[in-house]
């Protein structure tokens, strides 16, 4: 059976390998196998082009280089640095209900937000508020952490199975748990406990311990700095594990398994060469001034760390039918499973959790990662991953088949090591926003924030803000950050946003739902106060290559409205899970097509439409900003025709070659991930500027 599917799958992929070109690499004027399914407005993405020689300006500029659209709209105001234009017309919206009954309960929602957030404001522009809050963070900054922390396991359940650990981690720190794994019990997900006639139940046992950053958003998962789950049973590989991995912005990284074979020195030094001669050429050729930061980032890259871990394995063994030839055992039982051949398994050192019998396990924070004992063994050790530090570990959560006894966290830091000292050190002039010019602005980016992202700003600032259209205000590009609940954070956020230049505050209380708002604000300023030909939105955690973005919105003629990004069509709303929408959310049955959000462009006169309506409190509003807009351009669509461009190159996971944008990039990945591929910085820049 098996050897017959391997052949059903060998097939498929012999036919997808003939498919997939017809449908990427087509024509704009014909989408291959797909012709008669896609909507008729989709345009494919053309063959990659040299990017940045045609968006380049020259000496000259005519209108060759920068030539003025008819679209754009006339500037209507001047540049508000702090606060956006967005009005919020309560007294309309009162008068107005019964005729937004089908979408009233988020503009509700969004009404009791802009009056709370209206007065949270009032309060900080006050000179009275500013002197007490000025006050209120020396108070703070006196408050020291507690250098050890202990639990009982009751105490543990009764604060929602979380550790909070003040100031994070630093260099020595460690955190003990004692606990007593469950009894194996029959799996009750039926897409894994579904059972063939005669066949045993699926017997699981497993917990998950993490190390948890702060929540930023109400809505928003924390980031899993460190995802540690023992798998008692087994998953899919037949024998017990232990993965590892890392979670940030609800993106899993790539895991690591320790699966009983002991890992070698040298069975990464291949990779990790490779890496680094690519790396030592791009610094060449770019002429870098900073090549051992740089270099230094090589732990980083891929999540692969030369050799070992502080002199640690990443996985120590606990089976011992591998002769010492690791990898050859492995490739002797993944064959030996693929022809149904079963050999039983003899025990050297037993795997490090059992049910019913209690552990001591201990995390400690090393130089180049994280290293776990069991009963005082050494079990496993995980590299630290780009965009995570130690101070971020302020959380430790457990859950699962698992019964605690006691928690107990030591050698922590007594005070935060990097938060306050690190905004001041950044506070240069280099990195201001430019002014807005007094003439032609082709592109405005919208960047969508949240107050406590200061590290994301300062990561943007430092990396694609320095491209030169942006510090020539060829195009422009700003931060849209709601209010936070903290007023410190309010504080910090005002002073920066006067400093820089470069954040518009949308005075509403930040939530998850009203992420749309951003939205909507961002095309209000792009219209009436930039007055561009195109609106550009994306996340904080997005890294964008400005000029390829400028020359795909160059393809379509200048006289058609345009839609650009990675597109979705025939999406359904999910009904159940953590993501799910309600009936009353959205009654349709599928949403209408849209671009993922993490970066997208439409025209300018979409975007007036949008303001206008919304000013009218005719534009209705969903919880998920990317479905919004592709409501907004479907109901623009039906009046005034819209040019849809769909393109990959709008990535959804990282750097792949000629992207356009690049998504869920922490902070430290905007210089070392992204920037240590060759094919990313543009040779007249040079690393110097980005940092990276």
């Amino acid at each position: 059976m098996i050897q017959f599917l391997m052949g059903i799958l060998f097939l498929y992929l012999l036919f997808m390998s003939f498919e997939i070109p017809f449908v990427f690499k087509s024509d704009t004027g014909s989408v291959g196998f797909f012709a008669d399914t896609l909507p008729k407005h989709v345009l494919l993405e053309n063959e990659a082009e040299e990017l940045y020689t045609a968006s380049r300006p020259s000496k000259d500029t005519s209108a060759s280089t920068y030539q003025t659209f008819s679209r754009a709209p006339e500037r209507r105001m001047r540049e508000f640095k702090r606060v956006s234009g967005l009005f919020f017309n309560e007294s309309a919206l009162d008068d107005s209900e019964s005729n937004i009954d089908e979408f009233s309960v988020l503009h509700k929602i969004a009404k009791d937000a802009w009056s709370v957030g209206k007065k949270v404001w009032d309060e900080l522009e006050s000179a009275e508020t500013i002197s007490k809050t000025q006050i209120e963070p020396n108070k703070t900054k006196s408050e020291s952490c507690p250098h050890s922390i202990s639990l009982s396991g009751s105490d543990f359940v009764n604060r929602s199975h979380l550790m909070v650990l003040p100031c994070g981690l630093t260099l020595g720190s460690h955190v003990t748990v004692v606990g007593k794994p469950h009894w194996a019990h029959p799996e009750d997900d039926p897409k894994i406990a579904s059972l063939k006639e005669g066949e045993e139940a699926v017997l699981v046992s497993q917990f998950m311990m993490e190390l948890q950053g702060l929540k930023t958003v109400d809505g928003e998962d924390p980031p899993r700095i460190l995802h540690f789950n023992p798998r008692l049973k087994g998953d899919w590989s037949g024998r017990p594990v232990i993965e590892m991995n890392t979670c940030y912005r609800m993106q899993w990284g790539s895991a690591l398994r320790c699966e009983g074979w002991r890992s070698r020195a040298d069975e990464e030094t291949e990779a990790v060469v490779k890496k680094w001669i690519k790396l030592a050429f791009a610094c060449v050729e770019y002429a870098c001034i900073r090549l051992p930061d740089i270099c230094a980032e090589l732990c980083f890259i891929n999540d692969v760390v030369l050799c070992a871990v502080d002199g640690k394995v990443k996985c120590e063994k606990w089976i011992r039918d591998d002769d010492e030839h690791s990898e050859e055992s492995k490739a002797a039982w993944w064959l030996n499973r693929l022809i149904g051949r079963t050999k039983k398994v003899t025990v050297e050192w037993p795997y490090p959790f059992s049910e019913g019998n209690l552990f001591v396990l201990t995390i400690a924070a090393g130089l180049e990662g994280y290293h776990i004992t069991v009963d005082g063994r050494h079990v496993t050790s995980f590299p630290y991953r780009t965009g995570f530090a130690l101070e971020d570990a302020t959380g430790l959560s457990v859950n699962g088949n698992v019964d605690l006894h006691f928690l107990f966290a030591a050698s922590l830091p007594t005070s935060h090591p990097s938060f306050a000292p690190q905004k001041h050190l950044e506070m240069l002039t280099k990195w201001r926003a430019p002014p807005l010019p007094d003439g032609h602005v082709e592109l405005f980016i919208g960047i969508l924030s949240a107050g406590n992202h200061f590290a994301e700003r300062m990561a943007v600032r430092k990396s694609w803000m320095q491209h030169k259209l942006i510090t020539s205000s060829k195009v422009v590009a700003r931060f849209f950050v709601a209010l936070h609940g903290r007023k410190e954070v309010n504080l910090d956020l005002k002073k920066e946003a006067e400093y820089f230049g470069d954040i518009v505050i949308v005075p509403y209380m930040d939530a998850y739902d009203l992420v749309v708002l951003k939205t909507v604000a961002i095309c209000e300023y792009g219209v009436r106060t930039v007055a561009a030909n195109y609106i550009m939105k994306c996340d904080d955690d997005t890294f964008i290559r400005v000029d390829a973005v400028m020359k795909e919105a160059r393809k379509v003629r200048e006289d058609k409205n345009l839609y650009i990004g990675n597109m979705n069509y025939y999406h359904r709303p999910l009904r159940h899970g953590k993501w799910a929408v309600t009936y009353e959310e959205w009654p349709e049955e599928e949403y209408p097509p849209y671009a993922n959000g993490p970066g997208y462009i439409v025209s300018s006169d979409i975007a007036q439409f949008i303001v206008a309506d919304f000013e009218k409190h005719k534009l209705r509003l969903f919880k998920m900003e990317d479905v919004s807009m592709g409501m907004w351009v479907e109901k623009f669509n039906n009046s005034k025709p819209v040019e849809y461009v769909h393109s990959l190159k709008f990535c959804q996971f990282g750097c792949i070659e000629d992207y356009y944008t690049a998504h869920y990039q922490s902070p430290r990945q905007m210089f070392s991930s992204c920037y240590s591929n060759g094919f990313i910085m543009p040779k007249e820049q040079g690393c110097q500027r980005g940092g990276g």
